[in-house]
């Protein structure tokens, strides 16, 4: 019989994690796509939900950059607490609040948040498993990245069901959430303080090589990528003629896409290497990016969602492993500099996007851009394998 009480059972420990992603994630972040068509209709503009998109990922990356210094195990409690309420707070304040700044400062808070449950959290998770080989483990902890935009639409569907107002969904997410995470917590932390020795690493210049430098542009690429869709991709699905109202629910299969991708990619990779795996990821992705562009074939549409949740979510756990193995005993440096990269793009992606949206009215300049910066990604990961040496060529 599992005990899902016992802190230290592995059992708990990943199920504990998964719920902290759908807290950090689902309710701090990936609602608020699900959320924007109603918002769209009578309260934001798309410029503004633009704005507030990129300053939720100045916050994610912040915490994210910040989660890279925290050496100490009960530090890193400390901090993973505080992100969980954060992400209850902030989401609770776009329920009660009408004011456009303090609408701002919680999506700031809310991606700050979100790094603590992620980034904090799934080193928790990594250093409370008691098992030799965590790799499949924590393919599955981040399966929680799917669940996250699944578990929340139903959420928000079954409110929507009875009441057509998306002030309460955000109050109502915020008590799921704060339910939630009182057990992630609970599980999450160790019954006593943890003695740690903290190995200090020095700036290891030597670790950019041209090869890991073309990785990182690359992943900046990525963020650009990930984020057009993660940000308005119900808005443009129902923006199509005779698509209206298709949106959500191409979403709910983005979230269903995500939850096996990352387990199926990261097998694949095993077997195929890395830099082949993530090459024909990112291609997959740019299909998907490119057919809202493209058609107003329903099919084709809801099947952009497969693609784009079948890789966007595997795409972050093959180049973060990737990372990994190429710093070795450094890991640090390497993750920061990764996750800094791709936070860029996440941050420039929304801005470029509402800009063309405002000059074209529709989409799809701003797909078109997306998928050809993609695409250039692709260009010089083709150009790392050539440059790559026998060592990086057999990760």
């Amino acid at each position: 019989m599992m005990n899902l009480l016992d802190r230290n059972s592995n059992s708990a420990i990943i199920l504990a994690g998964i719920i902290s992603i759908i807290v950090g994630i689902g309710v701090a972040r990936f609602v608020f796509t699900s959320l924007l068509p109603p918002m769209l209709e009578n309260y934001l503009t798309i410029t503004f939900a633009g704005v507030l998109a990129s300053i939720n990922y100045v916050g994610y990356l912040s915490g994210s950059i910040f989660a890279t210094l925290i050496k100490d195990i009960n530090t890193k409690v400390k901090y993973f607490r505080i992100g969980m309420v954060l992400c209850i707070v902030s989401t609770l304040v776009l329920g009660i609040s009408n004011n456009d700044f303090i609408w701002a400062i919680s999506r700031v808070v809310a991606g700050f948040g979100s790094a603590m449950a992620l980034v904090v959290g799934s080193a928790i998770v990594m250093t409370k498993l008691k098992m030799d080989n965590k790799t499949k483990a924590m393919g599955i902890h981040f399966s929680g990245i799917g669940f996250s935009i699944f578990v929340t639409d139903l959420i928000t569907r079954a409110f929507f069901s009875f009441q057509d107002d998306w002030r309460g969904a955000w109050v109502v997410l915020s008590i799921f959430g704060l339910f939630a995470a009182i057990y992630s917590i609970y599980i999450l932390s160790f019954d006593k303080e943890v003695k740690q020795n903290v190995v200090k690493h020095k700036f290891d210049f030597s670790l950019f090589s041209p090869f890991v430098v073309l990785l990182i542009i690359a992943y900046f690429t990525e963020g650009v990528g990930f984020v057009v869709q993660a940000t308005f991709l119900p808005d443009i699905i129902n923006s199509l003629e005779g698509l209206e109202g298709y949106g959500s629910f191409t979403w709910t299969l983005v979230g269903l896409a995500g939850i096996p991708s990352c387990i199926i990619w990261m097998t694949l990779a095993h077997k195929f290497g890395s830099v082949n795996i993530i090459i024909i990821a990112m291609l997959v992705q740019i299909v998907g990016i490119l057919i809202s562009a493209l058609t107003t074939n329903v099919y084709l549409n809801l099947f952009s969602g497969v693609l784009y949740g079948g890789t966007f979510v595997g795409l972050v756990a093959l180049f973060m492993n990737l990372g990994g193995k190429l710093a070795g005993n450094n890991p640090v440096i390497l993750m920061g500099a990764l996750t800094t990269a791709y936070g860029i793009g996440q941050v420039v992606a929304p801005l470029y996007s509402v800009k063309l949206v405002e000059i074209y009215s529709s989409y799809s300049q701003s797909l078109y851009v997306t998928a050809t910066i993609v695409f250039l990604g692709v260009i010089l990961l083709f150009i790392a394998k050539n440059i790559a040496t026998d060592n990086q060529k057999t990760i």
